[in-house]
């Protein structure tokens, strides 16, 4: 006898198109759904009417009128803002051009086989990264007599070079062991384990942490007005506490906020830049392609092609 043949039961056709659950949450149901999208709708509402209650405030307490941003017409004021904007960016560039490498330095002496030269790496970048930025910079103005430029910029170089002296010590260390230890059984350096190996694969993932350091610094130049450093926050300050033309504290702000935040923008568009160009680069994609070995049919692997005739 034959075994009857098996029966499978019918499949729903809305079962067929059930999207699959995922393994970390539930899939919301229609009450769920209806519940978000309430949610979402008033907490719309609320941001529109927050928006709405602070241009409010700012009509009221008459902030767009024509004496509190006339100041921005006269042509010494645009150059004062501009010349604070250059002296802020010059700040910043010689921070970056000290940071990196104090960084990678002290990086390194933290990775170091050493004991001594690791302690005391340690001990520079534990007590540069706990000092506050603010007194260092006072410091080094009112104790070792220095320009209001280089104060600055030393002390943004110490505070943000040890920080990302840190950033890259973890970027090394997040490499996996085994692509140490495959360098060293092929017999190489540490040194060129560390240039060859290791750096180019941690330089991915340390980028965007690199980066954020880089637009704290950026922003942290702004300290300098405290130490009469015509910087372009020094500007605006100069512009907003001058009575002809009614205190335009929130005018200065308004004009002063947005140039910082594109300068943000300016270098978060930097780092997706390098990272687009990293991915090309065949240190970080494993190495430059490996032709594929022509094999003639018929013959071993390894025999040449003219062993036919």
């Amino acid at each position: 006898m034959t075994a009857p043949p098996s029966v499978r039961p019918p499949v729903r056709p809305s079962a067929r198109r059930a999207a699959p659950a995922s393994a970390l949450y539930d899939v919301p149901g229609p009450k769920a759904v209806a519940r978000h999208r309430l949610y979402g709708v008033l907490a719309l509402l609320a941001i529109a009417a927050l928006l709405g209650w602070v241009l409010y405030m700012l009509f009221h307490t008459q902030q767009f009128t024509y004496q509190k941003w006339m100041a921005f017409e006269y042509r010494g004021v645009q150059e004062l803002l501009l010349r604070g904007l250059g002296r802020t960016l010059e700040a910043f560039g010689w921070t970056v051009l000290f940071a990196l490498p104090f960084g990678a330095l002290f990086a390194a002496g933290r990775l170091s086989d050493h004991r001594a030269v690791r302690w005391v790496s340690t001990l520079v970048v534990e007590f540069f990264r706990a000092m506050p930025l603010l007194v260092m910079i006072f410091f080094i103005f009112v104790a070792l007599k220095v320009q209001p430029l280089w104060a600055l910029v030393a002390g943004l170089t110490l505070y943000n070079g040890s920080v990302l002296a840190e950033v890259f010590r973890a970027g090394v260390l997040a490499v996996p062991a085994g692509q140490r230890e495959a360098a060293y059984a092929l017999g190489m350096r540490k040194t060129q384990v560390m240039a060859a190996v290791l750096v180019p694969q941690a330089n991915r993932a340390m980028l965007p942490a690199i980066i954020s350091q880089l637009v704290v610094a950026l922003k942290d130049t702004s300290l300098g007005f405290l130490i009469t450093y015509e910087e372009f926050l020094h500007a605006g300050k100069l512009i907003a506490t001058n009575l002809d033309y009614d205190l335009p504290f929130i005018p200065v702000v308004m004009v002063i906020a947005p140039v910082y935040i594109g300068l943000c923008l300016a270098l978060s568009w930097l780092a997706r830049w390098v990272e687009r160009r990293s991915r090309h680069s065949p240190r970080t994609r494993g190495g430059a392609p490996v032709a594929e070995a022509g094999v003639v049919p018929g013959l071993p692997p390894g025999v040449p092609p003219e062993a036919q005739q």
